[in-house]
């Protein structure tokens, strides 16, 4: 075969193989003078047409392949420049402190295998590790860095209504429809343990005092628990509210615990005497949920309310605030020391189902069953990122990782979904 005149950039084995392809296209396509003229120029004596052979339509495949390799290039020419000028705006740009990450659309899963409405999300204090709790009666463990699902706990009979770990991530507590607390032993497969029997009508939610020791339930039976974890026994028994009881939590100390109900108020009751403190009356429907603020969050929810000006004991080991959320569509700050409402959170047009702070303190995430979740600032008050929608039905909960990285959402959609924070 006639060697190239010229230096070239392709191998004597490519460019031999360059010839017979385009002796082979002029074939192709029938042109004769071209071809014969090409043939002898280049002194090819070995082609065949039968295509068959390696060369046989290689010009035309290697010319679409450089045609999509273009159409790559430029599209990802235009993402680059893209995330570029993302990445050069202020305040979308990632921050190095996880103090200042908010969750930011589009989800990075989105988790499916529940056969009903999702009722609650918790993250493991540690670990990459997901939980989820459906009125389908199971609940869901899964990796929320993968999305991938691990495993289904069944053992309730009725709709999970409640999902908790202790503050060490060995044991997980759930409470049901069906009138039971369950725990799990995290580190051993999650086996069910123990079974804790007690309230009179369907479990809204639980929450373990810090220590881990303690349990607190809330239920339908207008009645708030306080459960011994080790022995499984009921050791006291909160009443004062005149309908269900939605939700309970616990303030960072363990000597306080909210409560709020149906019959449209909150009440703060200490957990050593079982008396309440304050019965809080502000909203105008159903108080669908109630948390305190983290020690963090303090000075920023004082300079919301108006009272900067006052010292405040950095070395406090109690939250000074609980933040509410009701179907009047509003959420509400209070403060524990006048017992007084003293700022109103608005935005979201349906009932506001579930709230939760950033570990940092530094924000108040809310979702509603108008399909949003809202981030509001501390400090401001103000609402400083709306996802719309985050699910194609009513959010019903939400969760942060303890890191702030992840913030996990579920819905009547069945769906749970993980987003990255930024």
């Amino acid at each position: 075969m006639m060697a190239a005149n010229g230096p070239s950039l392709l191998s004597g084995r490519q460019a031999d193989e360059l010839r017979l392809a385009i002796l082979d296209y002029l074939h192709t396509c029938g042109l004769k003078a071209s071809f014969e003229a090409f043939k002898a120029e280049t002194g090819i004596s070995d082609y065949s047409s039968d295509g068959k052979q390696k060369y046989s339509g290689l010009l035309e495949k290697k010319w679409t392949s450089v045609i999509r390799l273009q159409r790559k290039v430029m599209d990802l020419e235009t993402k680059v420049a893209n995330l570029q000028e993302e990445l050069s705006a202020g305040p979308s740009k990632r921050s190095t402190n996880a103090t200042d990450w908010i969750p930011r659309p589009p989800e990075r899963h989105t988790l499916t295998g529940h056969r009903s409405p999702v009722t609650r999300v918790t993250f493991h204090p540690t670990y990459t590790t997901l939980v989820s709790a459906s009125e389908d009666a199971t609940i869901k463990v899964w990796d929320c860095e993968t999305g991938e699902f691990e495993r289904t706990l069944k053992g309730h009979t009725k709709a999970v209504q409640d999902v908790r770990f202790d503050s060490k991530g060995t044991l997980l507590a759930s409470c049901s429809v069906d009138l039971t607390i369950k725990l799990w032993d995290v580190p051993n497969s999650y086996t069910n343990t123990r079974t804790l029997v007690g309230h009179d009508h369907s479990i809204s939610s639980i929450c373990f005092l810090p220590a881990g020791d303690f349990l607190i339930s809330a239920s339908r039976d207008k009645t708030v628990r306080l459960w011994e974890v080790a022995s499984g026994y009921g050791v006291k028994r909160l009443e004062g509210h005149a309908d269900w009881v939605r939700g309970a939590d616990c303030s960072p100390d363990g000597r306080l615990v909210v409560s709020c109900s149906n019959d449209q108020t909150i009440r703060v009751w200490d957990l050593a005497s079982g008396e309440c403190k304050s019965d809080l009356r502000d909203h105008e429907h159903v108080v669908e949920c109630a948390v305190f603020a983290p020690l963090a969050a303090n000075p920023l929810l004082r300079e919301l309310s108006g009272q900067k000006m006052l010292n405040v004991d950095a070395a406090a080991t109690t939250s000074q605030f609980i933040v509410s959320g009701s179907r009047d569509k509003t959420i509400k700050l209070w403060d524990l020391q006048t017992m007084q409402c003293v700022h109103t959170f608005i935005g979201h047009d349906n009932w506001v189902r579930g709230l939760v702070f950033h570990p940092s303190g530094k924000f108040l995430v809310s979702v509603s069953d108008d399909k949003t979740m809202r981030v509001w600032d501390c400090r401001t008050g103000r609402c400083v990122k709306v996802i719309d929608p985050a699910h194609e039905h009513f959010v019903t909960c939400v969760a942060f990782a303890g890191n702030g990285s992840y913030v996990a959402t579920g819905s009547v959609d069945q769906t749970v979904k993980v987003w990255v924070s930024v």
